[in-house]
C-alpha cells in the first residue's frame, strides 16, 4: 500500500510513477477518488473530535452545576446520538479509501522502464547454450528416464498435475535438499510454514484483491475466517511477521521455506509451457529479507547474486533481466528475473525473480521496526526471490545434459544426494 502523506505532498510524482504500470486517465480517476475520500475522512475526524471537545465540556459544566447544587438539563436526544453516526460514517469512509488505496500498485523504482516483455533489459549472461546435435524436450527425455508420470498425476489430479517418479523422485528431492542446505549456508533461516493461510495473509502481500481468483480458496464453511491453499512461501513469510515490531538490530531478517505452491492458473499447452514448466502444484524455495530502508539495495544485490550462484553451480546457462513495470508484479518496486536456457525451444525460461518491495507490503501487514533510542516505528522494507523452482530447473538440467545415447549426466553438485551420476533410459 502506498504512503498517503506521499500522495497529499506530492500528487504529480505518484501519478507519473504509476502511469509506467497503468493507464494515465485511470491512474487520474483513482488518485482524484483516494483524494476525495481523504479530505471526506479528515473533515469527519474534525467534526468527530469537535463533538468530543463539545461534550467534555458539558461534561464539566454538568459536575459543576452538581457541585452548585443546580442540575442543568441533559442534552437532547439527537444530539447524544450524532457522535455514533458520525463515528459510523467515519467507519464506512475508512473502509472505502483502505479498498482504493489497496488497489493501487507499487511505485516502479527510477531506473525501471515503462512497458511489457518487450521492455525488459538483459542485464547479464552467464555461459553459452550446450551444442547439442539432436535435442529431445524434457517432456520425451522424462518419459524415456522413467522420471515423471504425466498420464497418472492427470489421473489423480486432473489437468495441470504431474507424478514424478523413481530417480525422477529423487531427483526432484536431491534439487529441493540442495537448496535448503545452500541457502542456511547463505545465512537465511528456515521455516517450515503452514499451507494453508488466512486471507489477511493474502492482503498483506499484495495478491488479494486483484488475484483472489488466482488461488485456492477453502469454502466459507469450512472456513469462515477465509482460507487459501499459497500460491508461494513469500505469501507465509510475510504474513509470519504481521503487526509486529522487528528488532533494529536484528535487521537485516533473513528466511526461507520450501513449500509446494498451489495456483489455479492454466497450465500452458505452448510448447515451452508444457511438462512440469507450468502446473497447479509445484514445488519452491522462497528467500525473503525485512530490511532497513538504506540496506534495502545492497540486500536486492545480494540475493540476486546469491540465486546466480546456485544456478551456475548447477551448471546451466542463464541470463539475469531487469522488467520493465508492466511485466513485474503489482507489488515490487524493482524485479529481477534469472533465467535458463532451454535448448528444446531456444528460449530462456524464469526459474526466480527476485524483487523489491519497498515499504507497500510492509504498509499492508503493519511490519515496522523502531529507530534506535526513539519511540517511532518506521515501516520495514522487503524482499523475495525463489532460490528456486525446482518444476524449472528439472526439465532445465534434463535439456542441458542430455547425451547422445539417450542418457543424461546428473550436475556434479547433486551427485552425492542422489547416489548416480548419470541418469538411463528405463528397459
Amino acid at each position: 500500500m502506498l504512503d498517503m502523506e506521499l500522495i497529499r505532498k506530492d500528487r504529480e510524482a505518484v501519478a507519473t510513477a504509476l502511469a509506467k504500470r497503468l493507464d494515465p486517465a485511470e491512474v487520474n480517476r483513482a488518485l482524484d477518488e483516494i483524494q476525495r475520500l481523504d479530505q471526506e475522512r479528515r473533515a469527519l475526524i474534525s467534526e468527530i473530535d469537535a463533538e468530543r471537545q463539545r461534550r467534555k465540556a458539558e461534561a464539566r459544566a454538568y459536575a459543576q452545576a452538581k457541585r452548585a447544587g443546580t442540575t442543568p438539563e441533559p442534552a437532547p436526544e439527537a444530539e447524544r446520538k450524532q457522535l455514533a453516526e458520525l463515528e459510523s460514517q467515519l467507519d464506512e469512509v475508512q473502509s472505502r479509501l483502505r479498498t482504493a488505496m489497496s488497489e493501487l500498485p507499487n511505485l516502479p523504482a527510477d531506473d525501471v522502464v515503462a512497458g511489457g516483455k518487450e521492455a525488459n533489459r538483459v542485464v547479464r549472461t552467464f555461459g553459452e547454450p550446450p551444442a547439442i546435435e539432436k535435442v529431445r524436450d524434457h517432456v520425451e527425455l522424462s518419459r524415456a528416464l522413467g522420471l515423471v508420470d504425466h498420464e497418472r498425476g492427470v489421473k489423480l489430479g486432473g489437468s495441470g498435475f504431474w507424478m514424478y517418479t523413481g530417480m525422477g523422485a529423487r531427483l526432484e528431492w536431491a534439487l529441493v535438499n540442495w537448496l535448503i542446505e545452500q541457502n542456511i549456508q547463505a545465512g537465511y533461516e528456515f521455516l517450515l510454514p503452514p499451507h494453508l493461510l488466512l486471507d489477511s495473509a493474502g492482503f498483506a502481500a499484495g495478491q488479494f484483491p486483484k488475484f483472489y481468483d488466482d488461488v485456492y480458496h477453502l469454502d466459507k464453511q469450512s472456513a469462515p475466517r477465509g482460507q487459501f491453499l499459497l500460491p508461494t512461501a513469500e505469501t507465509a513469510i510475510l504474513g509470519a511477521f504481521q503487526d509486529e515490531i522487528l528488532e533494529t538490530a536484528k535487521l537485516p531478517l533473513k528466511a526461507f521455506a520450501y513449500t509446494p505452491c498451489y495456483r489455479r492458473e492454466a497450465a500452458g499447452s505452448h510448447s515451452d509451457e508444457r511438462g512440469t514448466v507450468r502446473g497447479h502444484q509445484f514445488n519452491k524455495v522462497e528467500i525473503f529479507q525485512f530490511t532497513l530502508p538504506e540496506q534495502a539495495g545492497a540486500a536486492l544485490e545480494a540475493m540476486v547474486a546469491h540465486v546466480e550462484g546456485l544456478v551456475e553451480q548447477l551448471g546451466l546457462h542463464h541470463q539475469t533481466s531487469l522488467l520493465a513495470a508492466g511485466d513485474a508484479s503489482a507489488a515490487m518496486k524493482k524485479t529481477l528475473d534469472v533465467e535458463v536456457w532451454m535448448p528444446s525451444t531456444g528460449k530462456y525460461k524464469e526459474v526466480s525473480s527476485i524483487s523489491w518491495g519497498g515499504d507497500y507490503q510492509a504498509r499492508r501487514a503493519a511490519i515496522r521496526y523502531r529507530e534506535p533510542g526513539g519511540k517511532q516505528t518506521r515501516f520495514v522494507h522487503t524482499l523475495n526471490g525463489s532460490a528456486l523452482a525446482t518444476s524449472r530447473l528439472f526439465p532445465a538440467i534434463l535439456e542441458h545434459f542430455q547425451q547422445p545415447d539417450g542418457s543424461v549426466l546428473v550436475p556434479e553438485v547433486l551427485r552425492g544426494k542422489l547416489g548416480a551420476d548419470r541418469l538411463t533410459p528405463i528397459r
